[in-house]
């Protein structure tokens, strides 16, 4: 797909805001397409995106600051409408010759925004009532630059929106991205169709066929390789690729004998059988279980599943023999980890991937999806026409059930996670939660606890279920399920399950915790 074949593009600046993905997901709902880049993104590089409009994020910075992230004032003379949202509002104000100073009276969380001119950016909003708004600043604009119109103020900021008619200049306090301002949708709306005048025309039906057309064009009569996992993300890519080459794409399925029950063969049957897809499937359950022996520590684990992995890729795709693509299912939020205000997060744990393969391989790589968030992902398989069970399956880590069995892997262990796996899945789809949240799952401790059952004594292993809700994965709360959802899986677990007889709660969130517990 080429970006330019849309002709509504926004442009996101980061500064270092928790909220600047969800300011991307808020465009994106309204059928237009943006992107986010660092702050110091080149004029050069921004005239050459062409955007409709540019939104400028919030950040923790004091534009005050002696490394406070800036822009020059030639930003703001483009042409092109422009929204600064909290510091993003600041820093038009700071470049442009305005004032901003710390207040005594700082706002963080509900407040009234009182809309003083009620056009364009605050059409159709205020109806002579206050709403209700987001703030979350300590600085404020104590006078705007010369130009600038006041079209809003809160109890704590006499100036919480601006314009500048002339150059289509915005800025708000508050943050109209998050659900805590429930006028928020509405307000950026106005920005990106009364301002802005983006056509709505980024959806998953005009990305797919755009994509399908860029790959025939891309790829031409070479051959293609995917890994296909089962997930989500994979097995877009795989129906993506096929409806687009055909029998150019050859699929390769590792089963490493850490996938969930019956998967291997659910995979099989969706994609050799029912999509018609060339797939090569490598039984390699003995070969990782080999490997996995005795080995305890997590991140050792991850290792050897990858290299392992690599290893057996490898070895498959030269049986394709003149492959020059390698597919992979990278996703936006990827993209954007890597380029953000921030840069790289820390590693917290090593990721299962083929990202490694293209230099080893001496192959062109294909990232058909690096443009969408997941739930655009899920979308497109919807638009593909793959079947709901896989669409709306929850996200799988790639070293599987290793890391969710606690200590060294074996078999025995393996089939007791994957027995109590199943039932909180079941359970889950019965009651009407699966798609309710975003993973849910069960973890099996080195632990023993005693019990009794059938008036005997047992000793047998600790079950932990683990439901969670998350936006991206980044962050995520635990879920707080109705206390007869627990108790069902809960008895199931113990009743069905032979070796367990405990089954406990996670209730932490991340940060501090991770979703996975290795």
């Amino acid at each position: 797909m080429r970006v330019k074949d849309f002709e509504g593009r926004l442009l996101i600046l980061d500064y270092g805001s928790q909220y600047t993905q969800l300011i991307a997901r808020r465009v994106r709902e309204a059928h237009v397409y943006c992107e986010i880049h660092p702050y110091h993104l080149s004029l050069e590089s921004v005239r050459a995106f062409q955007p409709k409009g540019i939104i400028l994020s919030g950040g923790p910075s004091s534009v005050y600051e002696e490394k406070a992230p800036l822009n020059p004032p030639e930003l703001f003379r483009l042409g092109i409408p422009i929204l600064g949202i909290c510091y993003g509002m600041q820093l038009m104000t700071h470049v442009l010759g305005g004032k901003v100073a710390g207040s005594s009276k700082r706002e963080f969380g509900r407040s009234d925004l009182f809309i003083d001119d009620e056009r364009d950016l605050f059409a159709g909003l205020n109806g002579g009532r206050a709403i209700q708004v987001w703030m979350s600043h300590g600085d404020r604009i104590e006078v705007p630059p010369g130009g600038f119109q006041v079209i809003a103020h809160s109890p704590n900021s006499p100036v919480a929106a601006i314009r500048h008619p002339g150059l289509r200049l915005y800025g708000v306090q508050f943050h109209p991205e998050v659900v805590h301002t429930p006028r928020g949708k509405k307000i950026l709306e106005n920005f990106l169709f009364r301002i802005c005048q983006c056509p709505p025309d980024w959806t998953m039906g005009s990305f797919v066929s755009k994509t399908i057309e860029s790959l025939r064009e891309q790829i031409g009569k070479e051959k293609v390789i995917c890994g296909l996992s089962g997930g989500v993300d994979s097995s877009v890519v795989a129906a993506l690729l096929h409806r687009s080459v055909g029998d150019q794409l050859t699929s390769i399925f590792v089963d490493n004998g850490l996938l969930r029950k019956d998967e291997a063969g659910k995979v099989e049957e969706l994609f050799r059988f029912n999509l018609g897809l060339n797939l090569r499937t490598v039984d390699a359950g003995e070969i990782f279980l080999e490997k996995l022996a005795g080995v305890v520590d997590p991140e050792q684990k991850r290792k050897i599943i990858g290299n392992e992995f690599i290893y057996l890729f490898q070895k498959e795709a030269k049986k394709v023999g003149g492959a020059a693509y390698l597919a992979q299912g990278t996703l936006y939020p990827d993209v954007i980890e890597s380029v953000s205000f921030k840069g790289p997060s820390a590693k917290i744990k090593s990721h299962h991937n083929v990202g490694g393969l293209p230099e080893r391989m001496h192959l062109k790589l294909i990232e058909p999806l690096k443009e969408l968030f997941k739930d655009e992902v899920r979308e497109v398989g919807r638009e593909l026409g793959l079947p709901r069970e896989l669409i709306e399956r929850h996200p799988f880590p790639g070293p599987g059930l290793a890391v969710r069995t606690l200590g060294a892997v074996n078999r025995k262990d393996l089939a007791l996670l994957r027995e109590s796996d199943a039932i909180v899945e079941e359970e889950m789809r019965r009651t009407g939660w699966y798609s309710r949240v975003w993973q849910a799952f069960a973890v099996l401790l080195p632990v023993y606890t005693v019990g009794v059952m059938g008036d005997e004594r047992t000793y047998e292993r600790v079950a932990v279920i683990r439901v969670v809700q998350s936006m991206d994965g980044m962050t995520a709360d635990w879920v707080a399920l109705p206390a007869e959802v627990l108790g069902a899986i809960s008895n199931r677990i113990i009743n069905e399950v032979r070796g367990i007889n405990r089954v406990v709660y996670d209730i932490s969130s991340k940060p501090p915790s991770t979703i996975e517990w290795e």
